[in-house]
């Protein structure tokens, strides 16, 4: 029996996490939202911006028809236009789709391990994930401040979302 409640336990902190941690995103997105809306005072700016949802982190200004320009492919490399085409200076894009790339199938498994370590009775193994993790990472969050954000926003939600599908597995059934 104790299999079962493990098995779903696992199952859920890895795989019930990811609308979790998608949802916590949208409230800090609000969040932000409201506090550029209210900094700012003016209309078109803020929580009106359809740039503000984005992930993208631009050295410099963001020109306002990037968001919305046709020519743009998002799957393309940053700086440049669906024909391969360098982007005008200043407007060096980094699509949202480059920005932490792989990071849903790495929520799935940092929640996985952190559940499994709590389980085990092994949260020092937590911080080996943490370092794997960051390690990883550290090229991409020091060159953009938006992925950094990012990273520590769904690395939080995630731990703290195994880590406490774990407990109340361990409280409720594994006594």
């Amino acid at each position: 029996m104790n299999a079962l409640w493990i098995t779903l336990a696992l199952l859920t902190a890895g795989f019930v996490g990811w609308p979790v941690t998608a949802l916590v995103f949208r409230l800090a997105q609000t969040i932000d939202d409201r506090a550029d809306a209210g900094a700012d005072g003016a209309a078109g700016t803020g929580a009106d911006d359809p740039a503000a949802d984005s992930t993208t982190d631009v050295p410099g200004a963001r020109p306002a028809a990037a968001a919305t320009d046709p020519g743009s492919d998002p799957d393309s490399e940053p700086g440049t236009d669906l024909n391969g085409k360098a982007a005008a200076a200043g407007t060096d894009i980094i699509s949202s789709a480059r920005i932490l790339r792989g990071g849903a199938i790495i929520g799935i498994l940092e929640r996985l391990a952190v559940c499994l370590a709590i389980l085990a009775g092994q949260p020092v193994a937590i911080a080996y994930v943490v370092a794997i993790k960051g390690l990883g990472r550290f090229a991409e969050l020091r060159e953009t401040p938006v992925a950094a954000e990012r990273f520590i926003i769904g690395t939080l939600t995630s731990m703290l979302w195994a880590a406490g599908i774990a407990a109340l597995a361990k409280v409720l059934f594994l006594g």
